[in-house]
């Protein structure tokens, strides 16, 4: 009797580790991990681009490090404030995207900080990053591997975070409908310049156009220009990046691109790595960035907040008060904090609405 009793005092106490307090402690850790020599020398990330060609060892790293730095005590401790310090026993379904190193993984951080469990179907591009991060997780707290299952279909799940394009979108808004979900479709970022931008400026404005190849719905594809606009002083800037060139899958869009505009005697402006192509359109294809001039700020807030459901993001050094999108400063849209959430859905209420 007395070991029955002993058993079941330790299961007792296993159930109660997992605690708000050790869910963040096990992710500061985490955060240390991704910071450390020993992973930047793991053999795991000399051999990913042979996986995934667009997962290159610089673009891994800089997702890495954007995680790690918002994986501190203050940022976590604020972030998660009104999260209950008990598990949640409902399972989240989480769909997520390939293209990016590690895209999804807010969305897991979300879910496993929040204390739910997660149902993972990973994309067929993510190269088993996801499951390599997560596994020093389980390492770091071993009750964690308990909460999130690797699947190739979604089952007995309680909500869903679905990630994809709009075609996409329309399958999961069948299939996931019936369930509280969020389901997310294509957007594009757009950069706002008044001219009067500094060199250095113009220059963090390139890594919001050439940072992951511009494949993230926070790439800047489109970008406002006042109508007096000196664009060949704006691609003059962007000589910093001209290494993405040698990028075989990025160089063959470039080539492709500009044959199609040479062919079809489309008029752009061309540095020998970027096309600028006046058009309407807010999405661009890969290795080109669209540009509309214009005569009013104020015309400008209108198409923002008319295309409002396409738009991530908006990097600018101008005051831009009556958007209804996030607004950052140019250089910065591929650096969210923890509560800049995709699609501007506020993934934690979204959780703890449901729980």
């Amino acid at each position: 009797m007395a070991n029955i009793q002993q058993k079941n005092y330790r299961i007792i106490l296993n159930s109660k580790i997992l605690t708000r307090e050790t869910r963040i402690s096990a992710f500061l850790k985490l955060g240390e991990y991704l910071k450390s020599k020993e992973l930047r020398e793991s053999p795991f990330l000399e051999n990913i681009i042979h996986r995934n060609a667009w997962y290159t060892r610089d673009n891994v790293l800089q997702q890495i490090d954007a995680f790690s730095s918002n994986l501190t005590s203050d940022k976590l401790e604020n972030w998660l404030r009104e999260v209950p310090n008990h598990n949640i026993d409902k399972s989240v379904g989480l769909v997520l995207a390939g293209n990016l190193p590690l895209v999804g993984f807010h969305d897991i951080m979300t879910v496993l900080l929040a204390g739910f469990k997660a149902q993972i179907k990973v994309s067929s591009d993510d190269a088993g990053l996801t499951k390599f991060i997560l596994d020093h997780l389980f390492e770091i707290e071993p009750l964690f591997k308990e909460r999130v299952q690797f699947v190739e279909k979604l089952e007995h799940y309680d909500l869903v975070i679905a990630t994809g394009s709009n075609n996409s979108a329309r399958y999961f808004e069948y299939y996931f409908g019936k369930k509280p979900n969020i389901i997310r479709k294509n957007r594009n970022s757009i950069s706002v310049l008044s001219g009067h931008e500094t060199a250095e400026e113009l220059k963090d404005l390139g890594h919001d156009i050439f940072d992951y190849f511009g494949l993230g719905c926070r790439s800047v594809s489109k970008i406002f220009i006042p109508l007096d606009y000196n664009i060949p002083n704006l691609l003059d800037n962007f000589e910093s990046f001209q290494g993405i060139k040698d990028h075989t899958k990025y160089n063959n869009n470039y080539d492709f691109n500009k044959s199609i505009y040479l062919i079809n005697r489309n008029k752009h402006f061309d540095n020998g790595f970027l096309l600028l192509k006046e058009d309407e359109s807010l999405a661009s294809p890969l290795a080109v960035v669209h540009f509309e001039y214009y005569d009013s700020i104020e015309k400008v807030e209108e198409y923002i907040n008319s295309h409002r459901d396409e738009i991530q993001c908006v990097t600018t050094e101008m005051d831009l008060n009556k958007v209804d999108v996030p607004v950052f400063p140019l250089g910065s849209s591929q650096h969210p904090s923890l509560d800049d959430y995709a699609d501007n859905i506020n993934t934690l209420s979204f959780l703890l609405n449901n729980q």
